[in-house]
């Protein structure tokens, strides 16, 4: 989600069409969502491996990057789905405040499993989306047309 509202962000201010804006926000979250996954399986697959010391079947490791893939898939459209009803700079405005709201609470849920305080989690992840919306909004601010 992070990477997704941070380059919609980006694309948004440089002046792009709304319907541009969400083409590239859909090819994003397949490709990111993909990317996770494969980013998942080898990382539970190799932690696996180094456990047993041999190679382990692949179940495991191929249910986590099924869930790591939807997962992704469905929180990325979070900041791309305001780009379908609303103006762009409407959308904007709406995007990031779901997205960052969103990932308030993603902290907050984080820090209650890892048994650590719940407003540091949340506040840690808003200031990581905050700054990819910053990053972002320069970035196509700099490259705007």
């Amino acid at each position: 989600m992070v990477s997704t509202v941070g380059l919609l962000s980006g694309v948004a201010i440089a002046g792009v069409e709304r319907e541009i804006i969400f083409l590239t926000g859909v090819i994003l979250i397949f490709v990111e969502a993909f990317s996770m996954a494969v980013g998942s399986f080898l990382s539970e697959h190799s932690a696996s491996e180094y456990i047993a010391q041999n190679a382990m079947p692949f179940v495991n490791s191929i249910f986590s990057g099924i869930v790591m893939f939807f997962s992704y898939f469905i929180s990325g459209f979070a900041p791309l789905f305001p780009y379908l009803f609303f103006s762009v700079n409407e959308a904007l405005i709406i995007s990031i405040v779901l997205s960052l709201a969103a990932l308030f609470i993603l902290g907050i849920v984080s820090a209650n499993f890892s048994k650590t305080n719940l407003w540091r989690g949340g506040f840690k992840m808003f200031l990581i989306g905050g700054l990819a919306i910053v990053l972002g909004i320069l970035i196509g601010g700099i490259v705007r047309r």
